[in-house]
């Protein structure tokens, strides 16, 4: 799909947040896992999300989709073997989590995804689950998927990095409480991405689950327990919320966005205080933003260790600003969808934009944009902030049918707010 985005004027408008992709993935997961029947209002329906959704129906769970709602009856505790291997598509999430979780299945199941997720590093995760009885092995003996999981989760002490994904300790937290012994798990240096185990301890603790974390030694302490059902609201997603942020502080005007909890837990809220720091006005209510900006944007320095989601946003951004903005502590982006650092340095010279890539970030000095044509790598964060190019310049993107997997409705959600904008299904 070929998408075009037309030089738009400035935004004004009152949209909702569309929902979480996090808090989807991790409540639909363990609402599966729990005793009774669950309702989670305001499920985000993507490609990612639906890989779990689908997934959890292979290990059990029985999961009926109705307007605006998923109705989840769980498997308290046990899920079944699948029948088939778990095809995980492009979802890194549902790779990292459900891995631990097949630990929790009598004998063996096999998790895979596309030419992307297959490429993604697990070795960590591997070699953590190991001391807790489950056996597991890449069928390549590289590291990566396809992932080979023998059932045996009985807990006990083990240790993992915190410096290469969070979704490795998130996944060994879900399963830990339906573990006989329960689990010690020790964080060995630098605790990257901190906000988004804070957001699965968040959805563990609505669902009856209790976890310890001891700040000095870097260790959670969970003892054995059940999840139990209840009903469950989604919050709006601040990593989709950025693109119409950003769309608002690029073209001027004034949005508000509702659904996007004053108090959350989601790290990429962060977004907020970076506009700001960029030159635009940010008014925060207890469940709404309102973004206020004349598109004139200062160039910064930031530090993305615990948002590695933004870095596309805020790299745009930097491009579009007036000045330098360095980004920095997001190393981890590489091993996202793409090697974002990577891609978007790729991406931005393309446009013409002076562009340093470094180990942990990028320096971009903002300037005329000289190109119209960027390639997306497939990768759904890259279509969605290079659109924000396209409402000042004009852009061509290339592949941009990823933006599904995050933001199914981000096409609309930009023509509600009057951005112009062409589709070609067979470009």
């Amino acid at each position: 799909m070929k998408l075009k985005i037309l030089k738009s004027p400035r935004i004004h408008g009152i949209v909702d947040a569309p929902p979480s992709k996090s808090y989807t993935h991790r409540s639909v997961i363990i609402a599966s896992l729990a005793k009774g029947k669950s309702t989670l209002h305001n499920p985000l329906k993507a490609e990612d999300t639906i890989a779990s959704a689908d997934a959890c129906k292979k290990l059990g769970a029985n999961i009926k989709e109705k307007p605006k709602k998923w109705i989840i009856r769980g498997v308290n505790g046990h899920p079944k073997t699948p029948d088939d291997v778990l095809d995980l598509k492009n979802s890194g999430t549902s790779l990292r989590i459900l891995t631990s979780v097949a630990g929790l299945a009598e004998h063996y199941t096999i998790l895979t995804g596309d030419s992307s997720l297959r490429s993604r590093p697990m070795q960590d995760l591997i070699n953590a689950l190991k001391p807790l009885g489950v056996e597991v092995i890449s069928s390549r003996m590289n590291g990566r998927p396809p992932i080979i999981v023998k059932g045996g989760f009985k807990g006990g002490k083990t240790s993992i990095s915190g410096s290469v994904s969070s979704q490795f300790i998130s996944s060994i937290l879900i399963a830990a409480p339906l573990s006989s012994e329960g689990v010690e798990l020790k964080i060995e240096g630098e605790f990257i991405s901190k906000p988004y185990v804070d957001m699965t301890i968040d959805v563990m603790e609505k669902f009856n689950a209790k976890t310890e974390f001891d700040k000095k030694k870097k260790t959670f302490h969970i003892q054995p327990q059940k999840y139990t059902s209840r009903d469950y609201n989604i919050e709006g997603d601040y990593s989709s919320a950025s693109y119409l942020l950003g769309a608002a502080a690029v073209t001027g005007g004034e949005l508000t966005i509702k659904n996007l909890p004053r108090d959350s837990k989601q790290g990429d809220k962060l977004i907020l205080d970076i506009l700001e720091d960029m030159g635009a006005k940010i008014r925060r209510k207890p469940e709404k933003v309102t973004i206020e900006s004349d598109g004139r944007l200062q160039g910064i320095q930031v530090n993305l260790s615990d948002t590695p989601d933004l870095l596309p946003t805020v790299a745009v951004l930097g491009a579009l600003a007036k000045g330098t903005t360095i980004i920095e502590g997001v190393e981890h982006a590489r091993f996202k969808e793409t090697d974002r650092i990577k891609t978007c340095t790729m991406e931005l010279s393309r446009l013409g934009i002076p562009v340093k890539e470094k180990k942990d970030g990028m320096i971009i000095k903002g300037g005329q944009i000289k190109g119209n044509t960027i390639y997306s790598h497939g990768d759904h964060r890259l279509v969605m902030a290079f659109s924000l190019i396209g409402l000042k310049t004009g852009i061509q993107i290339e592949d941009a049918e990823a933006y599904k997997v995050s933001f199914p409705g981000f096409l609309e959600a930009f023509k509600r707010l009057g951005c112009k904008l062409e589709v070609d299904e067979n470009g």
